[in-house]
């Protein structure tokens, strides 16, 4: 039976999602790493050192730190796939230390955010990011329903079209237009700039 999440505190849905997330990313073979992903112009190997350091970032940010933009961009990450599984405990760690969820996270190129809010924008990445690593190696992706309609609640509140959330140098790609009967996961995937069968 699908339910909707409590949007004022994703951490729990979040959870369940990375662990997804590390699921898929504990497939990736060595000789997978130079394929192509639905993140234009990063492999797969780009892909998850970004995840990797976002991880990071939003650890750190959790726990009152400042942004290292190395941290973020992951610089010194040397095995993506290998430090992923260790990188998504700590945020998740951190997230829960983070009680009640109140205050403000420092997150890079963003400023302060509420606490919530960064929480949300982590859970809409990293179920995103699932998936295009899933794809770009050929496995189940596993999307969970629920947060895919979550996804669309949030997004229900942004500006429609805004350049700074869709389009060039925006965290999402231009929407893709699927048919309104399509299923919730594959309308998440085109409000969020996705192919729901890639490569489109």
């Amino acid at each position: 039976m699908s339910i909707a999440l409590d949007l004022r505190d994703l951490r729990e849905a979040n959870r369940r999602v990375l662990a997804t997330t590390t699921e898929i990313v504990a497939q990736v073979r060595a000789d997978q790493l130079d394929l192509p992903t639905p993140c234009d112009g990063w492999s797969v190997r780009d892909l998850l050192r970004h995840m990797v350091g976002n991880n990071n970032g939003f650890a750190g940010a959790a726990l009152g730190r400042p942004p290292d933009a190395a941290v973020w961009d992951g610089v010194d990450v040397t095995d993506p796939a290998g430090e992923f599984p260790a990188s998504a405990e700590r945020v998740v760690a951190a997230f829960a230390s983070v009680e009640p969820l109140t205050g403000t996270f420092a997150v890079l190129g963003y400023g302060d955010v509420p606490a919530a809010q960064a929480v949300g924008m982590y859970f809409i990445d990293y179920l995103a990011h699932g998936w295009d690593v899933a794809v770009s190696i050929g496995v189940d992706p596993g999307l969970d329903q629920d947060a895919c309609a979550a996804v669309l609640r949030i997004g229900a509140a942004w500006p429609r079209d805004s350049p700074a959330i869709w389009g060039p140098g925006a965290p999402f790609g231009r929407r893709v237009d699927v048919p309104g009967d399509a299923s919730v996961a594959d309308r998440m995937l085109g409000f969020l700039g996705r192919f729901p069968v890639w490569p489109g």
